[in-house]
């Protein structure tokens, strides 16, 4: 079988649009190609190409330079290309337009406060600061621009890329970082405060590939040179209104741009209906299941022994418990970041391994204090009947943790219906996609599209563990003693 082009992009919409581009450009060059689209951050994305995971995905000059490689100023391609080999990746084909960051306010605050520059700034300290999470971490972001203009702004309230614009809007905060060719600009009134220090790069649009791919994909190679320069400005800038004004999915957006389309009126806004029940919905589901269940059955046939023997063995007992609540505090794309490293690879292993960790907790805790609570009267009888340790526990003990060890099952197998949604982060698939895909565009229909069956299977899950453990209550009939069939 044909080896199969992986696309990736980040979570906004220009990289969704830009990585769909190349997916349908490698597609209909005749190669087998794949859009794990919506990859979380730059540090997911950028692990995700060195391990192989993924083959290819539209990156900017100045993130290469001042994120991923440390460099102090602009480099070139070649230099660029002379840095990244050490990880087997090359840069190349620049699409055409430049995609810097700058901080946005409302026309009538900059009026009002005469902001012009980003150096006004340091005169008003009472403004408020909405900064997405990563450029309030990234080395070109806000800990340098602090530090190169002395603002004095300790802690700026860290929000969603995708949601900052209205929260811009509606007076929740007063300056928010926005990329310049976001289509919301003009929409909202925003006036972009001039970088009168020079401190951000140019950020020159690009696609960062494994040196094996003009190899393995010569076809695919042949059409994406063909890229070259064929996106300035504005187009990317009209590219991204279709998706985040119009309502046009990015597949659209994409084949539109490669057939030389023109921006068509507007699409009009989808119902809630029609994207709940559109042509993903089964797949999603699928997904979301597998990743669900088979969590689950893992972490149930790793959790249940080790609360077992946490109860055999106090000491074992407060590193075991102690371990897996010290994993449930761990952030989850934190997790998923040192998962795709370990793995070498993105998708549905990386996002099993961090559902069973999470999903451990509930497990052993209920295993252990289940079988803490089974009476000692009933053990001594056991053990004066002859039977050996094992036989006590499989007969006698764990029958009698039986719900006290469902309830934690059950506890698990809901928790692990809302936590599977960030699975999407790492092309993994499930409702996550959805939620995703509404965050970065700030679609509140989307958003619910992917919310309410994610609510609505989680129900569902709670219902049929329910009905289980009233069955379970009920045995033998006229019982309500698990131990009693015994």
């Amino acid at each position: 079988m044909a080896e199969t082009l992986v696309v990736g992009s980040k979570r906004f919409t220009e990289s969704y649009i830009l990585g769909e581009i190349v997916r349908q450009a490698a597609l209909r060059a005749g190669e087998r190609s794949v859009h794990r689209s919506g990859l979380g951050n730059t540090a997911i994305v950028f692990e995700a190409i060195k391990s192989g995971a993924i083959d290819i995905y539209p990156e900017y000059t100045g993130t290469l330079d001042r994120e991923i490689l440390g460099n102090p100023r602009s480099s070139s391609l070649v230099e660029l290309n002379r840095q990244l080999a050490r990880y087997g990746l090359g840069v190349g084909v620049p699409l055409g337009f430049n995609n810097t960051y700058a901080l946005a306010v409302r026309e009538d605050v900059a009026q009002q406060r005469g902001l012009r520059r980003i150096s006004d700034l340091s005169h008003h300290a009472d403004l408020r600061l909405g900064l997405s999470q990563e450029f309030l971490g990234r080395r070109d972001g806000w800990p340098g621009l602090r530090e190169a203009y002395g603002l004095p702004f300790p802690s700026p309230r860290g929000i969603d890329h995708g949601l900052a614009y209205v929260a811009l809007a509606t007076g929740q905060v007063d300056v928010i970082d926005v990329y310049t060719t976001d289509a919301k600009l003009a929409r909202y009134r925003l006036r972009l405060l001039e970088d009168d220090r020079h401190y951000f790069p140019a950020y020159e649009a690009v696609l960062v590939y494994r040196l094996d791919l003009p190899e393995r994909f010569p076809k695919a190679w042949r059409a994406l040179q063909s890229l070259a320069g064929t996106i300035p400005e504005p187009t990317m800038i009209r590219l991204n209104a279709e998706a985040e004004l119009q309502g046009k999915r990015f597949t659209e957006v994409a084949a539109g741009f490669l057939d030389g389309a023109a921006a068509a009126s507007p699409a009009g806004s989808r119902g809630l209906l029609e994207v709940l029940a559109g042509p993903d919905l089964v797949r999603l589901t699928l997904e979301h299941a597998l990743l669900v269940f088979a969590s689950l059955a893992v972490s149930v046939a790793i959790g249940v022994p080790l609360g077992v023997g946490a109860n055999r063995a106090p000491r074992f007992a407060a590193v075991v418990l102690g371990a897996v609540g010290v994993i449930q505090t761990i952030p989850a794309l934190a997790l998923l970041a040192f998962l795709i490293a370990a793995l070498q690879r993105i998708g549905v292993a990386p996002a099993l391994v961090a559902l069973v960790l999470y999903g451990l907790l509930p497990i052993v805790r209920n295993t252990y204090a289940g079988l803490q609570e089974v009476p000692p009267g009933v053990k001594q009888a056991a053990a004066a009947l002859g039977l050996s340790e094992a036989l006590r526990l499989r007969l006698i003990e764990l029958p009698l943790a039986g719900r006290s060890i469902l309830a934690g099952i059950k506890t698990s197998a809901v928790i692990n219906v809302g936590t599977a949604t960030i699975a999407a982060f790492i092309g993994a698939g499930g409702y996550g996609e959805r939620i995703v895909a509404g965050l970065a565009l700030n679609d509140r229909v989307m958003l619910l599209a992917g919310a309410i069956p994610a609510a609505a299977f989680a129900l569902l899950v709670q219902g049929l563990f329910d009905a289980l453990e009233r069955r379970w209550c009920a045995w033998p009939p006229g019982s309500h003693d698990p131990g009693a069939r015994f």
